[in-house]
């Protein structure tokens, strides 16, 4: 019988997304000054006010206020209207340095003994039902707020909005897991007061189903074939939505840790991303269980994967691994005799992980919105500035974890 399944997103402009973004900004900075920056960053925005607290071992000196207002300048907050203003808002830093029991089970004589950050679980997955290996919903549900910002910013077709958003997608799946079409699409989007409500409500899902729908069937033609007719459209169902952002709701970092996955396929370990160094195993090792999954799926082991890991903190060796392949194995070996190739191919030993990944670089901003997984992976150069000092800058990859570098490794481990 066909199943229905939802995943969401929400805008680089939704709040808890804007403190996800100047907690990178803020992670970026420091390694791009200090490769060995220990870091743990956590922001909260609300009505005018920003206020950043964590903890921090670096040789850098930030001005962590001016980073703050830059990310938010980006995103679009620079209007008084809307009662969060990148140039006006009030920072409160409460950063201070990171608690010496907790970096003493991280930093070894022997950097390959590094220990880990944290204790915890984290989890990787891949599909092939998309072309970047993620669950469809949730690749849909990014790519519509991406364009819908795309909109905003070229404030050409469609001149009202502001930049709080969330989206939402749900599929029809046939019994044998292959998606047939959209059922449902939910945008919720902040918007200018520039009518009487009923009229602004008619004139945004207008606008949205006949300018923004287009847009993304001619961008991404492989999902054009699911869209038909009989979708049924939730466009800002609570009416207008002029008041977001968050002067609306309050936000706080690593409160979207569905979003920045998959959508709610698979399965999370419940360790936020944003504002870590990767000595926490929480944001490197979710990288890593993903590169292993992208990897074996498009190595042809499987159709689709869930791989995790776990660690005990200050401790390099994960105290397990195991990958589950839903069945859907094309090798003759059991879930866990698999599991055991997987840790002779992949070196999980957080270390290795940073130096495979090339995690000690600034490249984490770009992965605070639309999602850390099923990104493409880029190099790019980038500037930092000290507080009274020259400019720096570097030239990084980005979304190391995406590339299919290891699937020549894996054929050979599993003889496909």
């Amino acid at each position: 019988m066909a199943y229905l399944f939802t995943s969401e997103s929400v805008s680089e402009g939704h709040p808890d997304k804007v403190a996800d973004q100047i907690s990178d900004a803020l992670i970026d900075n420091f390694l791009a000054f200090d490769a060995e920056s220990k870091v743990a960053c956590e922001t909260l925005v609300t009505t005018g006010q920003v206020i950043l607290a964590g903890e921090v071992k670096s040789s850098t000196y930030l001005d962590v206020q001016q980073i703050a207002r830059e990310v938010i300048k980006k995103i679009g907050y620079t209007k008084s209207e809307y009662m969060f203003d990148a140039d006006s808002c009030g920072i409160l830093s409460a950063i201070h340095e990171q608690s010496a029991d907790i970096n003493q089970g991280v930093d070894r004589a022997s950097k390959e003994e590094q220990g880990a950050g944290d204790q915890g679980m984290m989890f990787g997955y891949a599909t092939n039902e998309t072309e970047n290996y993620m669950p469809l919903a949730l690749d849909l549900s990014h790519a519509l707020l991406i364009e819908l910002a795309n909109l905003r910013r070229e404030n050409n077709e469609i001149k009202y909005l502001r930049p709080d958003a969330k989206s939402q997608v749900t599929l029809e799946y046939s019994d044998d897991n292959k998606p047939q079409r959209i059922d449902a699409i939910v945008i919720s989007t902040q918007h200018d007061d520039f009518a009487p409500e009923a009229e602004m409500l008619a004139k945004i899902k207008s606008d949205l189903i006949s300018i923004l729908i287009p847009r993304i069937k001619a961008k991404y033609p492989q999902y054009a074939h699911l869209f038909n007719d009989q979708i049924t459209y939730h466009i800002n169902p609570t009416g207008k939505f002029v008041i977001g952002g968050p002067h609306g709701d309050t936000g706080l970092t690593g409160r979207k840790i569905i979003v920045d996955t998959y959508g709610g396929k698979g399965a999370h370990g419940g360790g936020a991303f944003s504002g870590k160094d990767p000595s926490k195993v929480d944001r490197s090792a979710a990288y890593a269980t993903r590169h292993i999954a992208k990897n074996l799926v498009a190595a042809g082991l499987c159709d689709e994967v869930l791989v995790q890991v776990s660690y005990a903190i200050g401790v390099a060796k994960p105290t397990s691994i195991n990958v589950v392949t839903y069945g859907t194995s094309k090798v003759n070996l059991t879930d866990g005799e698999i599991s055991k190739v997987v840790e002779n191919v992949f070196d999980m030993r957080p270390y290795f992980i940073e130096q495979r990944l090339k995690l000690r670089n600034p490249i984490y901003s770009e992965t605070a919105a639309y999602g850390h997984m099923g990104r493409k992976p880029e190099t790019v150069t980038k500037t930092f500035q000290l507080p009274n000092g020259s400019p720096k800058t570097v030239t990084v990859e980005l979304f190391t974890w995406e590339k299919l570098d290891f699937v020549d490794k894996v054929k050979t481990a599993f003889g496909i």
